[in-house]
């Protein structure tokens, strides 16, 4: 894809982008000069997620495209606010998915990046990689998959049992079943034995741990683009080790971009990329089932393998402030959502 959204001089705009990442943190409108938009673009995002995300250098390059960006006041009635052309928003309490659900039905010409009904999917570890299992990709460069798993939802004493009986291979992968935007949400356990199982707090995941050399790709999709970086993750798991360790070990947080394996001296068989003709049909096919348009998907290559990958997580809404060249992405991006609004309307459709 082509970035027709321009170029800016740090040097000649730090006044300007000093003045715009402040009013991100405030309000946008509130006595900051700016040119007439033609894309207002509401936003409910954490504060975390505010400073991740909205960076002087999208701001700014935004402004220039003719976009602005305003703070929507969850105290407030929606209706009351705005006009907007697009909302974006990551706020997981059912209010507030409610509110939005409700304002979508009334307000069907404004954009909502993503729906909430569609959302859901990816808050339950159970539900989010059932669309992955019903792909068919085979002989279109690569084989992708997903790790077999375990749901257990209460009594950790049963599920030593429950793992014997559903014939799962260890170590296994413990992750929280619901993924809430908490840091909690992300915490990882690797479990080496059957007996140390019931140490686990449910509801939970358990994965089968699937060796890929510790690298992880980071599949970023905003649209129809799609961008792929490496991410160190968790090493292999060799037969001592499953043999000589027992226990349930608390795994440190992987696959964000402090862990970039990027400029890293790898084997090229581990750090090869997956094809990109592969990426795109993924891409479509979970934009399609999903019907998200801003997520990520964090797939790994089996050790040993060239074409056999296994995606582990899905993440809506996930860290684009650390994607290489964000902003310019997501610029094109919602200047392409306002075109297409703006045909649209002018066909009468």
């Amino acid at each position: 894809m082509r970035l027709h959204a321009e170029v800016f001089d740090e040097t000649e705009e730090a006044a300007e982008v000093a003045v715009m990442a402040s009013a991100a943190l405030s309000s946008p409108l509130n006595g900051v000069p700016v040119a007439a938009p033609r894309v207002v673009v509401g936003y409910a995002l954490t504060k975390k997620k505010v400073k991740s995300f909205l960076q002087p250098k999208l701001l700014l390059l935004a402004r220039k495209n003719g976009i602005i960006f305003v703070p929507i006041d969850e105290s407030l009635p929606l209706s009351e606010q705005g006009p907007f052309d697009i909302i974006l928003h990551k706020i997981t309490s059912k209010e507030w998915q409610q509110v939005l659900e409700d304002y979508q039905e009334e307000h069907p010409e404004v954009t909502v990046l993503d729906p909430p009904n569609a959302i859901k999917h990816l808050n339950n570890r159970q539900s989010m990689l059932e669309e992955v299992a019903d792909l068919n990709l085979s002989n279109f460069y690569g084989e992708v998959f997903t790790p077999r798993q375990l749901v257990i939802t209460k009594d950790p004493s049963a599920i030593p049992t429950a793992v014997a009986m559903s014939g799962l291979t260890l170590p296994l992968v413990a992750k929280p079943l619901v993924v809430d935007g908490t840091s909690k949400a992300h915490e990882l356990y690797l479990a080496y034995d059957e007996a140390s199982l019931s140490m686990l707090d449910p509801p939970l995941v358990l994965q089968e741990f699937i060796n890929h050399g510790g690298i992880l790709f980071k599949v970023y999709i905003i649209g129809e683009t799609i961008q792929v970086v490496r991410r160190f993750s968790l090493p292999d798991v060799n037969t001592y080790e499953l043999l000589n360790n027992v226990g349930v070990y608390r795994l440190p947080r992987v696959s964000c971009a402090a862990a970039s394996a990027d400029n890293a001296d790898l084997d090229p068989l581990i750090a090869e990329l997956p094809p990109r003709p592969l990426l795109e049909k993924l891409g479509r096919e979970l934009r399609g089932r999903l019907g998200l348009r801003l997520f990520n998907i964090d797939m790994i290559r089996e050790l040993g393998t060239k074409d056999r990958y296994y995606i582990i997580d899905i993440n809506y809404f996930p860290g684009f402030g650390k994607m290489p060249g964000y902003e310019h992405i997501f610029t094109d991006f919602l200047l392409g959502l306002a075109q297409s609004k703006y045909k649209r309307y002018l066909s009468g459709t």
